[in-house]
């Protein structure tokens, strides 16, 4: 298959080698060139501006962070509305919003492209050995000639439906869910060590009993080491991402009273000067509303 790629940063470089690895013709773009260096060594092509990576390509993935970036990519003059050949699909593999992916949808349906939403499940360790959870969504014709891509680049996909909004909302209500337990870990390790126990107990009694899953694992442990410096997914991203859902919130009339915890730890992280610091800093968070730092 011949695909396109665009935005190598750390989860873009691991997605990239992955489809090169699967034997597809690669062509590659970023703003930023020297993220070009390694996947370039690797076998893949670099193009110089967003309409050469589309050039004569089945499939371009983006993996771009904000809203903003992905839409200017794909609808500035010369950008993928206009490079794409007819048929050709806009595979939107980053998180972004319900706006977003509508606008996205629409522009490239009046040109005669196709929008398939792919947002990933996971971390850069995850990109890089294609364990990754893609959630799908977008017309079934389109969705299935993404197949290989999928394949190679994660260990399921979880098909969504045939509007490409509908992988975004899942991916969103995921993130929710993920921040809720943050929270809730957070606010546990804080209420022991106000008793004076080390939070690794509280940790075995949770990962070797009911919360015996990777999220709770990963995070707590980062969490009761306090190794938040090691950055998988920062604050700014899991903010980024938490006003994403907000706003899918509000447009579907949702309330979610346990979510604006989450969103509030994230906001005073940053206020704190945490803004960089994995998510799991929201247990030090916790601890400074605790009384503990």
């Amino acid at each position: 298959m011949n695909v396109g790629f665009i935005g190598l940063g750390r989860m873009g470089q691991g997605m990239a080698r992955r489809i090169l690895s699967g034997g597809h013709d690669l062509l590659v773009h970023d703003v930023d060139t020297s993220h070009l260096t390694e996947i370039v060594a690797a076998g893949a092509r670099a193009a110089a501006s967003v309409a050469g990576v589309c050039e004569g390509r089945d499939v371009v993935v983006t993996m771009l962070v904000e809203d903003a970036t992905v839409i200017d990519v794909a609808l500035r003059n010369g950008g993928m509305r206009d490079s794409l050949p007819a048929g050709g699909i806009h595979l939107a593999m980053g998180t972004y919003g319900v706006a977003a992916i509508r606008t996205l949808a629409a522009a490239h349906a009046e040109a005669n492209q196709v929008l398939v939403a792919g947002p990933v499940l996971g971390r850069p360790d995850l990109a890089s050995t294609g364990q990754l959870g893609i959630v799908t969504a977008g017309r079934d014709d389109a969705v299935e000639r993404c197949g290989p891509l999928f394949q190679v680049i994660g260990r399921r996909a979880f098909h969504a439906g045939a509007t490409p909004e509908a992988a975004t909302v899942v991916k969103l209500s995921n993130n929710l869910v993920l921040g809720s337990a943050m929270v809730a870990m957070a606010e546990g390790f804080s209420l022991v060590r106000k008793y004076g126990v080390e939070a690794q107990v509280l940790y075995d009694v949770m990962t070797e009993g009911l919360f015996a899953a990777p999220a709770y694992k990963g995070y707590g442990k980062t969490m009761v080491d306090r190794s938040w410096d090691q950055v998988g997914s920062p604050i700014t991203v899991g903010l980024k991402d938490a006003n994403l859902i907000q706003a899918a919130a509000d447009l579907g009339r949702v309330p979610m009273p346990g979510f604006n915890v989450y969103r509030d730890r994230l906001l005073g992280a940053v206020a704190h000067g945490d803004g960089d610091k994995d998510q799991a800093v929201l247990a030090r968070e916790q601890a400074r509303a605790s009384g503990l730092e």
